[in-house]
């Protein structure tokens, strides 16, 4: 939805108006009321709705979180398994 709207916010500039489009949407106050406008929409869309989406977004977000905690491990595990069948 953000960048369906920002290209049509762009679809009609021209590239050398891009520059003073884009950078104040760079600045650190922006971003932090970006970040604080999304919090208020999610607790408004969810929370004060006593909805279960964000126990089950928690308990994605945890399980997608252990995977990528595990990939580096288990990708080393099946390199050295390799290894070790292309030696026998």
């Amino acid at each position: 939805m953000a960048l369906r709207r920002f290209y049509n916010e762009i679809k009609g500039k021209k590239v050398t108006e891009l520059p003073q489009h884009v950078k104040p949407m760079l600045s650190f106050d922006y971003l932090k009321k970006s970040i604080q406008r999304g919090l208020d929409n999610y607790s408004e869309k969810y929370i004060e709705t006593s909805s279960i989406q964000p126990l089950l977004h928690v308990c994605y977000g945890g399980m997608i979180f252990s995977y990528l905690v595990a990939l580096p491990n288990e990708r080393r595990h099946l390199a050295h398994k390799e290894h070790a069948e292309s030696h026998h």
